[in-house]
């Protein structure tokens, strides 16, 4: 018996939300503590802003995500109302529709007339919606699922950096918050490329390379103005 197929294309939309997510808060908190702290604050300044950053950071991620993903449900929404009607209107058109789709794959024409009327007694409006708009049931855009995820991955990457400030003197927190953060983004790009099925060196090269320069730079401004940026 042929072994099953394992695809991860299933896993793409709350994938990115959550990797973006944990990404962006891991980068941008320990881009913020390592600022405070480079401008010589106190250690209550610079846990204070961390976790103003991780609240606010989840709220806009969240917001952000639901508007975004709102904007394509509603899109797929008025496609499917519109391909609904013209099922009904012009239910011999869009059949003929079907066909060509089928016979544009390489379907001989004859078996993709059968194939599109088969499909359409079985379900007019998902045939359409998956073969001629490209929307199905694992794609569809879900705004809630999508806004959580972000929120609390985000919440969850910020964290660590936060906690790492609150256990480290403040003198060495721009230092230690920086290394640990890199580590984290390799782990994250690790842990997202084997979800992906993608090569795992060089996704956790890049996510620690980018974000590594993120916080850098920001640490160099705030010892550079000696101000929390």
């Amino acid at each position: 018996m042929p072994a099953k197929e394992h695809h991860r294309i299933f896993r793409a939309g709350w994938l990115r939300a959550a990797v973006l997510g944990a990404n962006d808060g891991i980068v941008s908190t320990a881009s913020l503590i390592a600022g405070v702290a480079a401008a010589s604050a106190a250690h209550e300044a610079v846990l204070t802003s961390g976790l103003a950053g991780l609240v606010a950071g989840s709220l806009s991620m969240a917001a952000g995500e639901y508007v975004s993903v709102r904007s394509q449900a509603d899109t797929e929404a008025a496609d499917l109302r519109l391909e609904q009607r013209s099922l009904t209107g012009n239910s011999a058109q869009e059949l003929q529709e079907l066909t060509d789709i089928y016979v544009g794959r390489g379907v001989s024409p004859g078996l993709a007339r059968q194939v599109a009327e088969q499909l359409t007694r079985h379900d007019a409006l998902d045939a359409h919606a998956r073969d001629e708009l490209g929307i199905s049931v694992h794609n569809r855009a879900r705004p809630v699922q999508a806004a959580v995820a972000s929120a609390l991955s985000f919440a969850s990457g910020a964290a660590l950096p936060l906690l790492t400030a609150a256990l480290v003197p403040v003198e060495h927190i721009v230092a230690v918050v920086t290394a640990s953060s890199m580590v984290w983004l390799a782990v994250l790009g690790a842990i997202a490329a084997q979800a992906g099925g993608a090569p795992v060196a060089p996704a956790a090269l890049r996510v620690t390379v980018l974000g590594g320069l993120a916080m850098l730079l920001t640490a160099g401004v705030g010892a550079l103005f000696g101000v929390a940026v």
